[in-house]
């Protein structure tokens, strides 16, 4: 048996043996690691190579950080530029608003002057005149619309402790109605007044629309009917 297993090595039916080399595992792992390696740095150079090729510039990557700065500084400008003109917008409308106030403020302030002025005239007109007793002083009588009559006067009493006068007022319109002669009095008749030194008295008279009124006259009566001072004013 076994001079047939050593014939059969021997002879051409043996089996085949194959002669490998043996390498260790670290130096395979190197190797393969160098392969890699060339096979990186080959992809990079062709990816290199391509770019140049394209016409791509090798500056690309900086002038991309550039306009991306560039980008950030116009969009805070941008802002910036927005606030302002909120701000100035917000002022603007301040200012308006002031304005308008202001405005209307001294519209006022006319409108208070020129009664001012004329309480002033019409005061400066009813200084009281020499010697002692009432009188009716500055009756004014203006047309204020057709049918409407208005009057104001002031009644003062003159002295250094005048005692207190109590009585009424009558006033009366007199003119043409139709080319007619025309009187018109107080509806509600004489008016109950009292003062010590001054007392104002302004009102309205409702007349026919058609009547002409040429004069209005105004008396001051005692208690028992006596008349104590009067005055006419032409219109």
């Amino acid at each position: 048996m076994r001079w047939k297993l050593f014939r059969r090595r021997l002879s051409i039916s043996a089996p085949r043996m194959i002669v490998r080399s043996h390498l260790p595992w670290p130096l395979r792992w190197a190797v393969l690691a160098l392969a890699f390696g060339f096979s990186a740095a080959l992809a990079l150079w062709a990816f290199e190579f391509g770019k140049d090729i394209a016409g791509l510039e090798r500056g690309a990557k900086e002038e991309l950080v550039q306009l991306r700065a560039e980008v950030q500084r116009l969009r805070s400008d941008s802002e910036r530029a927005q606030s302002i003109a909120n701000t100035a917008d917000s002022l603007l409308k301040t200012e308006r608003a002031t304005q308008d106030k202001l405005t209307q403020q001294l519209r006022q302030a006319e409108t208070e002057a020129l009664a001012l002025k004329a309480d002033l005239g019409f005061f400066e007109r009813l200084l009281p005149s020499s010697g002692e007793g009432l009188a009716v002083r500055g009756l004014q009588a203006e047309l204020v619309q057709p049918g409407q009559l208005r009057y104001q006067l002031l009644l003062m009493q003159s002295g250094k402790s005048p005692a207190e006068f109590k009585g009424r007022y009558e006033l009366q319109a007199s003119g043409t109605l139709d080319g007619k002669p025309w009187n018109l009095a107080l509806p509600a008749g004489p008016q109950a007044i009292s003062l010590k030194q001054y007392a104002r008295v302004e009102g309205r008279l409702d007349h026919p629309a058609g009547a002409v009124v040429k004069t209005v006259q105004v008396r001051v009566l005692d208690l028992q009917g006596g008349v104590r001072a009067s005055q006419v004013v032409k219109l």
